[in-house]
């Protein structure tokens, strides 16, 4: 099987971590701002905290969340620079279509003359 281009490998990463409808609550839990223990993710949800926990790793590993200790308590907040760069590829990869459809536009404008 062939490996992706190394300038989508990093994004690749990133999108299957969103890609979880879990993982995404999460990310839009702890998007508010205010960094949430294990519990707090917890509540008001059919998770378990060990279900919260799996998932807040995979979070981790793609550079999302980060855990810290806060006495007892691993407190998890959202690397918002991570989204950031989310972002960018997403508009890197949108300038790219824009860029596409134009030429096509052209093309067959041209076509028709």
């Amino acid at each position: 099987m062939r490996q992706p281009e190394p300038s989508v490998r990093a994004p690749a990463a990133l999108f299957a971590a969103l890609g979880d409808r879990t993982r995404l609550r999460l990310v839009t839990r702890l998007s508010r701002g205010e960094s949430l223990s294990i519990t707090d993710l917890a509540s008001g949800s059919k998770l378990t905290r060990q279900a919260v926990t799996k998932h807040l790793h995979v979070l981790a590993g793609a550079g999302l969340a980060a855990g810290s200790r806060l006495g007892r308590e691993q407190r998890w907040s959202l690397d918002r620079g991570r989204l950031a760069q989310a972002r960018q590829f997403l508009d890197r990869v949108s300038r790219q279509w824009d860029d596409a459809l134009f030429r096509l536009k052209t093309a067959v404008e041209e076509d028709e003359r």
